[in-house]
């Protein structure tokens, strides 16, 4: 697959570029450094850059390896029930379950923060659950990357990794069970909207191995989703700007049943068809992610490269 990546250069630099997945190279972008470039371009020059910076020769990617998709001052925010099963999964966990009837069939979407790009997490690093709440689950969901401008420029695999117990407990606690460290993991690669005319004709599956087995697969056809994405995107950039433009997650429609929670040692595979693959393995508690604090500054404290 081709697409825009974030990435580390052999002396541990960050850059950005083009990846020709056909090739296996990487091909820098005329004017851009980093991914908050790269989304302050409208969608039309974008794609300009991306041609071009196919055209030319480029380095072998052997040897780099991948950075979460988000820098600078980019957000993750993430859309709530927006199919049928988030809804009845929302009932199940809360003894509220009429308000989550209410946002489902509701005009105005539930929409919330996620995560700030300093604590986003990618493939192969560990995600995780709060320590304090004993069921616990991954929610795969397709992401889309909206530009300074408000256009969805790409897409990439996100997991929105969730609480459930703690949201079940109040709806007021929704920001504890789905904003912590290590509750955000995004696959490298931005897949460009050009590439995918109809990427809602696809599937999100997802798989949990545990100790070499697996214990939990589902999987949802995308168009079984209610809100239409750029509805979404109207909502999120109404009251507020964007300068470095932001990642939309669009909700899940893979929820375990409620006798399922996650341990640590599990590993969650996530697969999104045409726009690609996730795979995290699972912690507890917040002390697995302390490197990200030393990460901000220096790429070489992520663990997936020591």
């Amino acid at each position: 697959m081709d697409g825009f990546l974030r990435y580390t250069d052999t002396e541990g630099d960050a850059r950005v570029g083009w990846y020709d997945g056909d090739r296996g190279t990487l091909h820098p972008l005329q004017g851009v450094d980093t991914m908050a470039d790269l989304l302050r371009l409208p969608l039309v020059e974008l794609r300009e850059r991306a041609d071009r910076a196919a055209r030319e020769p480029g380095d072998d990617a052997a040897g780099t390896a991948a950075l979460p998709p988000v820098d600078g001052h980019t957000e993750v925010w993430a859309s709530g029930v927006t199919y049928e099963r988030s809804r009845q999964a929302r009932g199940e966990e809360s003894d509220d379950a009429d308000i989550y009837d209410r946002v489902y069939d509701a005009e105005r979407p539930e929409l919330f923060f996620k995560a700030p790009a300093w604590r986003v997490v990618t493939g192969g690093e560990p995600v995780a659950y709060r320590a304090d709440s004993p069921l616990n689950v991954p929610e795969p969901e397709l992401a889309l990357v909206v530009n300074a401008h408000g256009e969805i420029v790409g897409y990439c695999v996100c997991d929105d990794m969730s609480s459930r117990s703690v949201e079940g407990e109040n709806a007021l606690y929704l920001p504890q069970a789905k904003v912590y460290a290590g509750s955000c993991a995004l696959s490298a690669l931005v897949r460009p909207v050009w590439d995918l005319p109809d990427a809602w004709s696809g599937e999100v599956t997802m798989t949990v191995v545990r100790e070499g087995e697996e214990v939990y697969a589902g999987r949802v056809a995308l168009s079984a989703m209610r809100r239409d994405p750029a509805v979404l995107v109207d909502h999120l950039l109404r009251s507020q700007p964007f300068p470095d433009g932001a990642v939309l997650a669009t909700g899940t429609g893979i929820v375990p049943e409620m006798s399922f929670t996650l341990a640590e040692g599990d590993r969650i595979d996530i697969a999104i068809t045409g726009v690609g693959t996730l795979s995290n393995p699972v912690v507890e508690g917040t002390r697995a992610l302390e490197w990200l604090v030393a990460a901000r500054r220096d790429h070489r404290a992520r663990p997936r490269m020591s």
